[in-house]
Parts: structure tokens; sequence; C-alpha cells
């Protein structure tokens, strides 16, 4: 800038430094263009081939004739399917899972719901304490409890009933569920609770309205595996349940296996009917179990 004082002309302020230009999508996306493909692809393939192979395997198992060797399913066939449903009970089998399992989701997550409420919002003299027992309870593996469980249950005469295993279940699942509602808890403000006290709310209400619609994630998550959990489990089904009519579908593949002979075919079938409720359980609950250790999670 040139100014006229006193007849001096004062220089001209000298130009801004320019700034060094960013990195851009286009040039990252650029960068990302110059990785050669193998580079990528061949990772991926190498891992398809080992997630991929072994199910394939069992659908080829269970599709395919007894007796035929082709690496192909053709002709294919479903009489392993009814073989492992009606001759092998599976059906019984299943509905006994899916009681078990939905009955440990319900429980499960009511129970940790309110323990893990008063470990975040309530401070009391053995809190520490307590929220210590639980994590150590978490390194005791399923089979020390199998005793005490067993003598408990004789006494209740609920052996051979599916109330032990559901009980058993729940009782294997509430440590870790309960730190994890707590800490979904902690999430939320407190400031949302007392604004609805002053509303009027009780705490029973506030708690209903406010603060249940933000776990709303978190509970699916940890339900979900309780659900998985209990529906997988063998162990306790086992021990606990003499009927056959009263098994599991854990318990009723391993019935498929012999020391003399095992029934690849309906071992296959059992396997493929065994999981896809699990499938079908996470292809709905991803998008919730993505989100589901940050519920709750808000600024206010």
């Amino acid at each position: 800038m040139i100014t006229k004082d006193a007849g001096t002309i004062a220089p001209a302020a000298p130009a801004p430094a320019a700034e060094e230009p960013r990195p851009t999508l286009q040039k990252t996306r650029r960068a990302w263009d110059e990785v050669p493909r193998w580079q990528i692809y061949l990772p991926l393939s190498v891992y398809l081939l080992f997630t991929l192979v072994p199910f394939y395997w069992i659908l080829l198992f269970a599709l395919r004739p007894a007796g035929s060797t082709s690496l192909v399913p053709w002709p294919m066939t479903f009489d392993h399917f009814d073989k492992v449903w009606t001759e092998r009970s599976f059906g019984t089998y299943f509905q006994n899972s899916v009681l078990i399992a939905l009955a440990t989701l319900v429980l499960t997550t009511v129970v940790a719901l309110a323990g893990g409420y008063a470990l975040a919002r309530f401070d009391f003299r053995i809190k520490r304490g307590f929220m210590l027992a639980l994590l150590c309870s978490q390194f005791v593996p399923g089979a020390l409890l199998l005793v005490p469980l067993f003598q408990i249950f004789a006494k209740l005469q609920m052996i051979n009933s599916l109330g032990s295993v559901i009980i058993a279940e729940t009782v294997f699942q509430l440590p870790l569920s309960m730190i994890l509602i707590s800490g979904f808890i902690r999430n939320v403000p407190y400031s949302l609770e007392e604004a609805a006290w002053v509303d009027g709310c009780d705490r029973f209400k506030a708690f209903r309205i406010v603060v249940l619609p933000l776990l709303r994630p978190g509970l699916i998550a940890v339900g979900s595996f309780a659900f998985v959990h209990a529906w997988n489990h063998f162990l306790f089904a086992l021990m606990f349940l003499s009927d056959q009519g009263k098994q599991t579908i854990p318990v009723g593949l391993n019935t498929l296996m012999s020391s003399d002979s095992v029934d690849l075919g309906a071992l296959a079938a059992g396997g493929i009917i065994a999981a896809v409720p699990v499938v079908i359980v996470f292809a709905f609950i991803q998008k919730w179990l993505i989100t589901g250790f940050s519920a709750g999670a808000v600024k206010g």
C-alpha cells in the first residue's frame, strides 16, 4: 500500500505467505488408486477362502445325498433335514432352546437393568467391593459352578427342569451384563432425570420416560449376547436335563456323534438348524450392536 505523507512514500506491505494446500479427498482417492489392486484383493481373497469354505462344506454335506462324493450338492436333497427334525427330535430340541434362550434374555436384561441402575446412580459402602466381585466372577469357568448349582437344584427339586437351565444361564450372564448396563446408564446425564423430577415425575417414571429410551441400543446388545450364549451353551443343559424330551440343540448335536460312526449329513443339517436363528438375530440387530457400546451418550 502506497501513502503520501510529508513527501515520503511508504513501502508496500509484504504479501501474506501462501498456506500449504491441505490434502483433499480427491488427492486421497488418487493415492488410494495408486495402490496395486493385488495388494488389496489377495489378503481379502485368502480371508474369504478360510471363512467361506467351512460354510460351503457344511452345506455340501447337508444338501447332497448320502454316500455321494460330489463337490457340488446336486442332485439336491433335504432328507438330512427331515431326518434330524423328525427322527432325531430336533423339533423338540429347537423349541426347548428357544424357550431357554428367550427366558434367559428377558431375565438377564431385567435384573441387569435394575442392578446396573443401582450401581450407576447410588453410592453405598460396599459398591467398590461389589464391582470387584462382579469382575472377578468373569474369571470363574462355568464348570466350577456345576457341583454347587446341581446340589441347589436337587434340593429345590428342579433337576430335569428347563427352569434350572434358565436360572443357571441367567446367573452366568448377569455379572457382565450388569457391568455393561451400568456403564450405559452413566453416559446418560443425571440432569435429565433431575429435570423430570422437577416436572413432577417420581424416580421410576423419570427412568422409564427419560433414561430407558436412551438405553435401547445397549439393552439390545446385552440381550443379544445373553440369547446367543444361552442358545449355544452345552454344559448346563447336559448336566441338569436328563429327559430326552427336554434337551436342547447343542446336546442334540452331540447325540449325532458316537464312538463307532458319525452321520455327517445329519450332523451338518443339525448344525445349520442351530446356526440359522443366531444368524437371523445378528442380521436384524447389527446396527444396534455397532452403537451399543455408546448407548445413552448424549451431550448437554
